[in-house]
């Protein structure tokens, strides 16, 4: 074969392959009709069909991905949803030492002396961590003097030193003299009165 009729080899090839492309349609054999499915059914061979894929079945993860990635965990794999309480328990405040008296007593008793306590305010839970904090018993307010009962000695002392001149100790119990309108000439009578309570 010369140099010169390499063209017309070409050339012939590719008319047989056009020719081998479009002889379905010289054959006289009907051209198979445009099917809406991607894929073809499968033929009645009476056995049992394997499902074929379809444009609409999730995608397979491939061997590089692992399966957890896929796919959502589960709520077992995320672990246990632990509820909130509606609202914080109650503060539980210590108990005031045996034979201590309480703040209603000793304001009581200022009262039955004719001392003057107007407005008496039951404020023990500004003793918890949501109000002062300062780990009382008790505690009622009034206009003249606020009185605090601690559940020991020690902290009623600590802080009593704390407030110093504004305030009174008599063992657990403290009279505090801070935001009160008690004359310093009148504080007296109401310390008499609590030293009478022990």
């Amino acid at each position: 074969m010369t140099v010169r009729s390499l063209p017309a080899v070409g050339v012939l090839l590719v008319a047989v392959a056009l020719a081998a492309g479009c002889g379905s349609a010289d054959t006289g054999q009907p051209s198979a009709a445009p099917s809406d499915s991607p894929v073809s059914a499968p033929p009645a061979t009476g056995l049992p069909s394997v499902p074929m894929p379809s444009a609409l079945s999730p995608t397979v993860a491939s061997p590089t991905e692992s399966p957890s990635a896929s796919a959502p965990p589960s709520a077992e794999a995320q672990g246990p949803t632990q509820r909130r309480p509606a609202s914080p328990p109650p503060v539980v405040l210590p108990q005031r030492p045996a034979g201590a008296p309480g703040a209603k007593q000793v304001v009581d008793a200022f009262k039955a002396a004719g001392l003057k306590v107007p407005h008496p305010k039951d404020r023990s839970v500004d003793c918890g961590p949501d109000g002062l904090g300062l780990g009382c018993s008790e505690v009622i307010a009034t206009d003249a003097v606020t009185v605090y009962v601690f559940p020991d000695e020690i902290s009623a002392g600590d802080i009593a030193e704390t407030w110093r001149n504004q305030s009174y100790r008599r063992g657990a119990v403290v009279l505090n003299y801070l935001e009160a309108k008690t004359p310093a000439a009148e504080r007296p009578r109401y310390e008499k009165v609590l030293n009478a309570l022990h």
